[in-house]
């Protein structure tokens, strides 16, 4: 099925055929029937799924064939948990926006930098905010923008923006909309509380629970391999320099651990940075544009990266600290394996994180056998683990070629462990 047959415009029709877009993903596919037709829904589909494009495609749609409007008040609202996504779905919205023959304004707002250029940026009116919640409110509050004729709310990663750490921002930002509006949320996890918390503050709404195609199922390798936590370091910097790893993001549970990590890495000679929250605007900016231009090799970061960061055949992902839930682990490693990419997903795992670890692969449906790197064997085992001894086989390495997706090694896999084969 194209595009074509999903009622969109001609204009984005052709916006969309310039830049080779022909075929809707399966998220696509079954949203932006429902979403032109009005009505609200809940949406959860894979990262990496197409879903920016699932709620823009009707939200512009829409937007372009609306009657004259106030062009100092916003009519689509986009809420988003980092300054990195933001950017991103604004740069997706305007790829398609400027090609339209209808001037549709589209402003993207985030902390972390100068009110003062977003304010001057907006004194025209705009169309469609993109923003993260806490600079939103601070520029209601400045009277730069009015939210009263809003006419679409998109929360895009809603379970993040659902959650306590978004929790006040957004009740004082609901009671600035309209009751009257079309919201869409969008998530590819959505725990049961966040879930009953969706359902009440949408009409009616449409839901859709979006596994992936075989097309478009993502062909991400996943291993957890058992070390010491003081000598995890060590083992990174093996792996990376060992199989010539290209470029790796790498998640640690602190802002902390992010710059220690980094330090130590590039103290031998691999070229690392760290990426958090607290760092600015700019210097997160560089840190991206180096690592999607392969000019740097290695970004050790929060879990703030496992939202909205797309890279192009990024090929690696490594848990040096395991998330704290089943559900950022999704997030974590869809980093990974994107566009159709292979990608590798490693796991530190130690004595102490042993049981959180299964506990994520029981969440997941997975059952990943514990492998042990020759050199880095851990003091202690947990016991009853089934462990691969030595360094794994080569058909573990999506690098090599290979790759079997959460499946117990074969027996001739473990016979050339035994014998000592590498990556």
């Amino acid at each position: 099925m194209q595009f074509s047959s999903l009622g969109l415009s001609p204009a984005l029709l052709r916006a969309l055929e310039r830049q080779a877009l022909h075929t809707p993903t399966n998220v696509q596919l079954q949203s932006i029937p429902a979403v032109l037709a009005g009505h609200d829904a809940i949406v959860r589909a894979q990262t990496g799924s197409g879903k920016t494009l699932a709620f823009g495609l009707p939200l512009l749609h829409k937007l372009a064939s609306a009657a004259a409007h106030n062009p100092r008040q916003v009519r689509a609202l986009v809420l988003v948990p980092t300054r990195e996504l933001a950017i991103q779905v604004g740069e997706t919205l305007r790829g398609l926006a400027n090609q339209l023959p209808q001037a549709i304004r589209i402003s993207v707002v985030f902390g972390g930098v100068s009110i003062n250029p977003q304010m001057l940026a907006m004194r025209g009116g705009t169309d469609v905010v993109v923003a993260t919640p806490g600079r939103l409110l601070d520029l209601v509050q400045h009277n730069a923008l009015s939210l009263s004729a809003t006419q679409i709310l998109v929360l895009d990663e809603a379970d993040r923006l659902l959650d306590l750490g978004f929790e006040a921002e957004l009740k004082r930002l609901l009671v600035l909309l309209p009751v009257a509006r079309q919201s869409l949320f969008f998530s590819a996890t959505f725990a049961p509380s966040v879930s009953a918390l969706a359902q009440s503050m949408l009409r009616e709404p449409v839901q859709f629970d979006i596994g992936a195609t075989e097309q478009e199922a993502p062909d991400i390798t996943q291993r957890a391999i058992l070390v010491d936590a003081p000598r995890r370091t060590q083992l990174l910097r093996h792996l990376i320099t060992a199989h010539k790893w290209k470029r790796v993001l790498v998640f640690v549970a602190t802002k902390h651990a992010t710059e220690i990590v980094a330090d130590k890495l590039r103290k031998a000679r691999i070229y690392a940075e760290p990426f958090h929250g607290e760092l600015s605007q700019g210097k997160r900016s560089q840190v991206l544009s180096d690592f999607k231009a392969s000019r740097l090799k290695v970004v050790i970061a929060t879990d703030m990266a496992s939202r909205g960061l797309d890279i192009t055949q990024l090929p690696v992902v490594v848990n040096y600290d395991l998330p704290r839930s089943a559900t950022e682990y999704t997030h974590r490693i869809g980093r990974t394996g994107r566009a159709g990419e292979t990608g590798l997903a490693v796991s530190f795992v130690s004595h102490d994180t042993e049981a959180h670890f299964r506990l994520i692969e029981k969440r997941h449906g997975l059952e990943l056998p514990m492998e042990v790197v020759t050199g880095f064997e851990p003091s202690e085992l947990p016991v009853g683990t089934e462990v691969v001894a030595s360094s794994p086989p080569a058909n573990l390495d999506p690098l090599n070629n290979g790759g079997v997706k959460g499946k117990r090694p074969s027996k001739k896999d473990k016979l050339r462990a035994a014998a000592g084969q590498t990556l």
